[in-house]
Order: structure tokens, then sequence, then C-alpha cells
């Protein structure tokens, strides 16, 4: 297939790799660039804060594709140079050593960064996770006994919280929810979780919110509550949520507003698409913008962009999913868990530690989750009223 152009992928995560893999399985063999930040190849990130953090896993282990695989795509990639900024008109990305490139199409999957706290960069031992540098930083500080204070009790704050405690570290979550992913799977499930890293050993000071650091001679010692309480720290992680990278934008004329604004087909603008953390995009079964930070999402949005680049004209509506690891908890959830919705267990039960969830609200069934229970969740995925795969 050669009726598009050269195609230019600004991002070297999953997203990107798999808008190169889907467009050579939909038949292009035109050329195709990849743009990377980071100076590694593609890498998955969700083993980042579980199996590569403790050790378990090789960092190399974490590689998307074998070398081998990446060769078979018959795509260039460009590695540690960022994206500096982009001329819609032409098509045009700079990087910051000065390279401009241009292309038929670009396709943004830039991904999010972390957010930071004031004050965290001038301490050492103050760390954020989003990078595989980041994970080997983290981890080489998190031996036996060390007092960590994890900030944030989202899916990554639980999870580093649960590997670190498994480590051996001293553990303390925090962060201004009542239990851990409590805006994510609502209070049932949340306080299950918070059972969990309790029976574990992990300290809960949930609740409050994080106000600063204190420190000794450049290195952290302790995190700083809103109610004035100090809590001491040998190391502290920042895990409270991740900003879209579309500061590379600014002036190029898309819109950006919390990521990349999309249509329908993921297109910011002519011969410009965006797929992953990075694309907020209209959701044509839920009449609205969405955007979406899991791993999930990042593969199947690459395939309908490339799809779109290909002629494909279908709007890109799928049922959002994502899953976390804590301890030895699966917890997966598909579709929406309103904080008001009615809850049932429609599978397995409470006591058991196996279970399905079924979220309604306004009488129509909005998500499901499970517990220890992947098979079931997986077909109870249906149930969900309104959504529909994208395919």
């Amino acid at each position: 297939m050669t009726g598009v152009g050269k195609v230019l992928v600004v991002g070297a995560s999953a997203a990107g790799l798999s808008t190169v893999e889907a467009l050579r399985r939909k038949g292009y063999t035109g050329k195709i660039i990849v743009l990377g930040a980071e100076p590694h190849p593609p890498y998955d990130r969700p083993p980042l804060s579980k199996q590569v953090l403790s050790g378990a896993w090789e960092p190399a282990r974490a590689a998307l594709r074998a070398a081998e695989a990446l060769d078979a795509l018959d795509a260039t990639f460009l590695l540690g140079d960022p994206a500096s900024g982009l001329d819609v008109g032409e098509r045009t990305v700079h990087t910051v050593s000065g390279s401009a490139l241009r292309a038929d199409v670009v396709v943004i999957a830039t991904g999010a960064r972390p957010r930071r706290l004031p004050g965290q960069e001038a301490l050492s031992g103050v760390h954020v996770l989003r990078t595989l540098d980041d994970t080997r930083a983290l981890g080489r500080e998190l031996v036996p006994g060390t007092r960590l204070v994890v900030i944030g009790e989202g899916v990554l704050g639980a999870e580093i919280a649960a590997t670190a405690r498994t480590m051996g570290a001293d553990v303390t979550m925090t962060g201004p929810q009542p239990a851990p992913l409590a805006l994510q799977v609502g209070p049932l499930v949340s306080d299950l979780l918070a059972g969990l890293h309790t029976a574990h050993g992990v300290r809960l000071r949930l609740g409050t919110g994080v106000v600063g650091f204190t420190g000794d001679a450049g290195r952290v010692t302790g995190v700083r509550l809103g109610t004035g309480e100090v809590l001491p720290a040998d190391v502290a992680v920042v895990a409270i949520g991740a900003i879209p990278e579309t500061g590379w934008l600014d002036g190029s004329g898309l819109t950006l507003d919390n990521g990349v604004v999309c249509d329908s087909r993921c297109r910011a603008a002519d011969g410009v698409y965006a797929a992953g953390d990075v694309a907020r995009w209209h959701h044509d079964h839920l009449g609205d913008l969405l955007r979406l930070e899991n791993r999930t999402n990042a593969t199947e949005q690459a395939q309908a962009v490339a799809g779109a680049i290909l002629g494909d004209d279908r709007p890109y509506t799928p049922v959002p999913y994502f899953w976390t690891d804590q301890f030895d908890v699966k917890v997966q959830v598909h579709g929406f868990l309103p904080a008001d919705a009615e809850v049932e267990i429609t599978d397995g039960e409470l006591a058991a530690g196996r279970f399905v969830a079924r979220y309604r609200r306004n009488g129509a069934v909005t998500g499901v989750l499970g517990w220890k229970m992947p098979k079931q969740v997986r077909l109870r995925r249906n149930d969900i009223a309104g959504l529909a795969p994208a395919r």
C-alpha cells in the first residue's frame, strides 16, 4: 500500500511502536521514522512499578520487542532526541538536536510526564517513577528497612507501595483520598485495598495532602503533611498523576487542553494524529472528549490511528480498561465506575476474596470490576451498556 507518503511517529513507547506495527500489519510499505526522547528502545511501562522495581526482572526484559522484531519493521528509530516543535502546515517536527524531520503524516505519541511537588528537585532521595531510568534510581535505594513514603494513593502509588513492601522497605502511603484508588474504583473496593495494604504492613496516612519536605544536607528526611505532621522518610516517591507531554507543541496551532484535542478519528489536524496518554479525543458513544492513561488504550488507539491514516473512516469508541497488580491481587476494570453507582456482586464472594462487581448508574451498567477473577470479569464486560470496542 503506497497511497500514503512518509509517516513520522513522535514517541517511541507503547503507542508509538503499536502505530508502526499496525501500519505494517495493515499493508503500509512506505517510509516510517520513529522519534524517541529516551535513548532506550521501546519498553513496557506497567512492569516498572512491579517486576522491574523489585528486581524480579532485569530491565531488558521490559523491552516491548526484541531487536530482530524491530529490525523487521523496516522503520528508522531516532532515539535520545526529544521533539521541540511542530510546524503543522509543513508537517515538520523539530528536535532538540536541531534536526527538522518532514513527513506526510505525523503521529503524536509523546505520552505524559509525572506531576511534581514544589521543592522535590532540591532534595536527593525524592523520586518519580515514569521511565526505566526512574525505576533503576528508585530500586537502588529500596534496601530492607528503608523508610519509604509514597505520596499518592492512585494506581501507581499503590503499586509502588506494594512492591516496596515486598522488598522489605518500611512503607507509608499518604494522599488526600480516604483509601487507595478511591477515585478509580469507589469505596467498596478501595476499602478492600486499604485492608490488603494494611495486612501486608503498609501504614496508611490518608485523607490529607502533602505540603512539602524536610531535609538535611540536601537529602530528604521527611514528608510534611497539611496537618503539620512530618512523616520520617529516607526515600520518598511522588506519584500524584501525570501531565500530557504537549509543551513541545506550544505555538503549533493545535488545540491543547489536557492533551492534544482530536476528533473521533484521533485526528488533531490534517495529516496529524495523536495516540496514547497524550491524546484527548471525541468519543462518539459518550458524546464527550476523553483521555485515557493506560497500557491497553495506548495499543488500541494506535491501531485505530493506523487505520485512519490508511483510510479506515471509523470512530474510535473503546470500552476503557485498566488493571493493577498489588501483592497477590489482580484488579481489572472495564468501563467506568462512578462514585455514586450502585454496586452488586455478580460472581464469587467478597468474603472468599474473589469476585466480580457490576456498577450501575441510572439503571444502566457503566462498568465491571474483577478481583482475582480475570475470566469472569472479561465475560461480564458485555454487560456494559452503550459502549462498543474499537475493531
